[in-house]
């Protein structure tokens, strides 16, 4: 490169996933109960929708409820439950303001309706808004996602809309979840642990995976930019030589 030449700024990961582990450690440090830690939180949250608005990611998908949370204990649940209820009376109005489009990923069919028309009135309250989406996987899995995506393409087929010689990557991801939304470029997995948990298995194929020791209630904005330092150090292939990405 000519030295005479601006430097390019690094580009910013557009799709950011997060899977918001460590509260119930978080809360067991502290000499607590566990769904204190959930509570705690909510601030973290708060903090990764200010710092993705603020640095120009536009799809932020956090982890908030797995389809196989469902095997902990029940006072647990009932209060990550009433938690997510609370949370989306309490901080949709302000999402709205900030021009963020929300968006529940999952399988309803566990929510009581209370729970589904509250998600339903936040979505269509924020439909519109465009500076950021904000998915929340909730009763969400990986595994779950693309067996659906699979039961849907079968009934177009056996419907006659689609050719099963039609089908291809492109086809089968426009089934899935964030079918709207580009791949994730950056997984985020707080609280010390390796692994993805059967988190947007279709959609993090070639994502770049960054694991932080902090647990999720001390997850802050800065945190957030060592995540997004340590994706500027990385040389993303998507399968090719490192001389042809050149």
């Amino acid at each position: 490169m000519n030295s005479s030449e601006p430097l390019l700024e690094p580009t910013m990961p557009q799709h950011v996933a997060i899977i918001m582990d460590g509260n119930g450690r978080w809360a067991k440090k502290k000499g607590k109960i566990r769904t204190f830690g959930h509570k705690a939180g909510v601030k973290a949250v708060r903090a990764a929708v200010s710092y993705a608005l603020k640095n120009g990611v536009k799809v932020l998908t956090l982890f908030a409820f797995s389809s196989e949370n469902w095997n902990r204990p029940s006072e647990e649940i009932g209060v990550l439950i009433e938690l997510f209820k609370m949370v989306l009376g309490s901080e949709v109005k302000k999402l709205h303001k900030n021009n963020v489009r929300l968006n529940i990923i999952g399988d309803m069919s566990r929510f009581d309706s209370k729970l589904v028309n509250r998600i339903s009135e936040a979505e269509a309250l924020t439909e519109k808004n465009d500076s950021l989406v904000l998915n929340i996987a909730a009763n969400y899995g990986g595994r779950w996602d693309i067996v659906n995506a699979a039961k849907e393409l079968i009934k177009q087929v056996q419907a006659c809309q689609v050719d099963v010689a039609d089908i291809d990557e492109d086809t089968f991801a426009r089934h899935t979840c964030v079918a709207s939304l580009p791949s994730v470029d950056l997984l985020i997995r707080t609280g010390g642990e390796q692994r993805v948990s059967n988190f947007l298995l279709w959609q993090i194929a070639y994502a770049e995976l960054y694991f932080s020791e902090d647990f999720w209630p001390d997850f802050n904005e800065a945190v957030f930019q060592a995540a997004v330092d340590a994706f500027h150090e990385r040389h993303r292939r998507f399968g090719k030589t490192s001389e042809q990405v050149s």
